[in-house]
């Protein structure tokens, strides 16, 4: 199957297309733009800068890939762009900026999907296998691990980091880190309880689940300060690898720190067949 190119699409001719690429009407495609095979473009799509598409990676109408970053430090001519990952889904009016540093890129990994009409912001690194949900805001610096979602209409500070599946409830303000398997919600976002539905889904066995339920218990219920509480959880529960991952994630916090607790926590139980 041969390319399909809309008549009225602005292709550079120094753009890297490659085999069986799709690109809609009135769509404009710059000439350091480079799509892998089996790329589609929606209609009314831009592509400027330095922007690279990996394969089977489509992208939904009106949307805006490469834009420059909405930063008032940033300097034009700033050599910086955007790479997505395989199989990666951009649905319509979605806005993701490049990255602000010479070199730099803005980053959203393979087979992740991004709803219509959200922001990825300049120099935001994205996981494999992410949700970000309609009308959600990241702003610069943000990072988010993989399988973790975003949910609709949610916003978070610059530098914020979101841990691996990590579950960001509808409306959420977040100020501060999230760790791995931590479902958060509210203004601003607390901890509620660990993601126990997305680590089913997920695969994670049983065991390993419990084990970050109790890690949790100890975070977020024992009134110890986090610092206190990774200790306790060091010295008394296995070092299962997903409770390791979410120490070193702490351990790694930004200056933002990690999210705090809530009053009355949901907590998801384990079914007894797990």
């Amino acid at each position: 199957m041969s390319d399909t190119i809309h008549p009225t699409a602005l292709v550079d001719p120094r753009a890297r297309l490659g085999a069986r690429v799709r690109i809609g009407a009135y769509t404009v495609v710059g000439p350091e733009v480079t799509l892998d095979d089996d790329v589609e473009l929606g209609h009314h799509v831009v592509l400027e800068g330095q922007v690279t598409l990996a394969a089977r990676v489509r992208i939904g109408h009106g949307s805006v890939i490469g834009g420059v970053p909405q930063d008032l430090k940033f300097k034009d001519g700033t050599p910086s762009g955007v790479r997505i990952g395989e199989g990666t889904v951009l649905r319509e009016h979605v806005t993701v900026h490049r990255a602000t540093t010479p070199d730099g890129w803005t980053e959203i990994g393979r087979d992740t999907l991004v709803m219509g009409l959200a922001h990825v912001a300049h120099d935001c690194r994205l996981g494999d296998y992410v949700i970000v949900i309609n009308y959600a805001g990241l702003t610069g610096h943000c990072q988010i691990g993989d399988r973790a979602t975003i949910g609709g209409l949610s916003g978070m500070v610059p530098f914020t980091r979101v841990g691996a599946y990590a579950y960001v409830g509808g409306m959420a303000k977040l100020t501060a880190d999230v760790p791995p398997f931590v479902l958060v919600e509210g203004q601003p976002a607390t901890a509620r309880a660990i993601n126990v539905i997305g680590l089913r889904r997920g695969g994670m066995n049983p065991a390993d689940r419990r084990a970050l339920q109790d890690a949790f218990r100890i975070l977020y219920r024992s009134g110890l300060a986090p610092a206190r509480a990774v200790e306790r959880i060091r010295e008394e529960m296995p070092a299962t690898e997903p409770v390791r991952l979410m120490l070193d994630f702490i351990a790694g916090a930004t200056r933002h720190g990690i999210v705090k607790g809530a009053l009355g926590s949901i907590e998801e139980t384990e079914e007894i067949t797990g």
